[in-house]
C-alpha cells in the first residue's frame, strides 16, 4: 500500500504512535453521520468491533478518538499503516489524500525515529574495551537509576509507578503500604529512583519495557492532563495489547469530575476513592504485584 509517499514501512509502527493532531483531523472526517460515504462505524466494523459495542460509542464526546483508542489496546496488529488500509476498504481515500501533507510529516518525523531505534535495538550489545571484563553491558542499561551498578546487571522493580506530580502524595502512601510492609515490593517511582540528565523518554521506556514486571497507573483528573503519563500509559499498552498477564494495573485514586480513560475501561480497576474497600485495595494490589510475569 502506498497511501503514504515515504521509505517507512508504516506496517510495522505502532498505533499508538499516532499523535492527538491525527487523530482529531480523523474524528473531524468519520465523527458525523453520513448517508453517502463510510463513516467512524463503518471504520470501526472493519476493526472488528461487535453492534454492542458500537453503540456503546455513540454516546462519548469523539467516538473515531475513542474507537482507535480501544483497536490499539486489543489489537496486535493494529499499526499505522493497518489503520490507512481500513480507510482505503471503506473507500474513504479522500480521508487519506487529504491527510497525506499532516500523514507525511507524521511519518516522517516519528517512524524514522522509530526503525533508527528497531536497528539499534538489533546490534549485538557494545563491549566495554576493559582489560579485566569482556562482559556485554549495553550502555543504555547503565546509569539510569539510583542503584545501578555499573559493574553488574541493571536494577530492576516490581512495577514502575505512572502518576502526576499532584497526585504525589497518594503514590507516597503507596509506597508505605508496599515497600515499607511485609510485602517489601520494590517500586520504580520517577521522581525518587530515577537519575537526572539523560532523555526523560528513553528513559522510561527503558524502565518500563526492561526493568519493571507491571505498571501502576494512578488514575485522577490531574493524570488526564499529563503528556508524560498519556506517553507511558500508551508506550505500555503497546508492549503488551489487551495488557496480558496484568501488566497494568489501573488505581483511582481521587473522584474525578472528568471520564475515566477509555484506553483503560476494559481493565479491572482498583479504587482507592471507596472507603469502604480502600484497605483491601493494597492487599490486591501486591498479590498482583507479586505474581510472576514473562519479562
Amino acid at each position: 500500500m502506498a497511501c503514504v509517499d515515504s521509505e517507512v514501512d508504516l506496517w510495522v509502527v505502532p498505533l499508538v504512535a499516532l499523535n492527538m493532531s491525527v487523530r482529531k483531523k480523523l474524528g473531524l472526517y468519520l465523527n458525523p453521520r453520513n448517508a453517502v460515504a463510510a463513516d467512524w462505524m463503518a471504520v470501526a466494523e472493519e476493526m472488528g468491533f461487535n453492534y454492542l459495542e458500537i453503540k456503546n460509542y455513540e454516546g462519548t464526546k469523539s467516538p473515531t478518538e475513542s474507537v482507535l483508542e480501544d483497536w490499539q489496546a486489543r489489537c496486535t496488529d493494529a499499526t499505522v499503516g493497518k489503520l490507512l488500509s481500513i480507510l482505503e476498504e471503506v473507500e474513504r481515500r479522500d480521508i487519506v489524500e487529504d491527510l497525506r501533507p499532516l500523514m507525511g510529516t507524521f511519518s516522517m518525523n516519528y517512524c524514522m525515529k522509530y526503525c533508527e531505534n528497531q536497528k539499534k535495538n538489533a546490534k549485538p550489545p557494545l563491549q566495554v574495551p576493559e582489560v579485566d571484563s569482556c562482559v556485554p553491558r549495553p550502555m543504555q542499561r547503565i546509569g539510569i537509576t539510583l542503584q545501578d551498578d555499573p559493574e553488574g546487571a541493571p536494577e530492576l522493580f516490581d512495577a514502575f509507578i505512572c502518576y502526576c506530580q499532584k497526585d504525589f502524595d497518594f503514590v507516597r502512601e503507596m509506597i508505605r503500604e508496599l515497600e515499607q510492609t511485609e510485602y517489601k515490593l520494590k517500586l520504580c517511582v520517577f521522581d525518587r529512583d530515577v537519575l537526572p540528565g539523560s532523555c526523560v523518554w528513553t528513559i522510561t521506556s527503558e524502565l518500563i519495557e526492561k526493568r519493571c514486571k507491571r505498571m501502576v497507573v494512578v488514575i485522577s483528573d490531574e493524570y488526564l492532563d499529563s503528556d508524560a503519563c498519556d506517553f507511558q500509559t500508551k508506550f505500555a499498552l503497546s508492549l503488551c495489547p489487551g495488557a496480558r498477564d496484568k501488566r497494568l494495573i489501573p488505581v483511582k485514586c481521587k473522584p474525578m469530575t472528568k471520564p475515566f480513560p477509555s484506553i483503560l475501561r476494559h481493565l479491572n480497576i482498583g479504587d482507592y476513592t471507596r472507603p469502604y474497600t480502600r484497605a483491601w485495595l493494597w492487599v490486591r494490589l501486591a498479590r498482583t504485584l507479586s505474581q510472576p510475569t514473562f519479562m
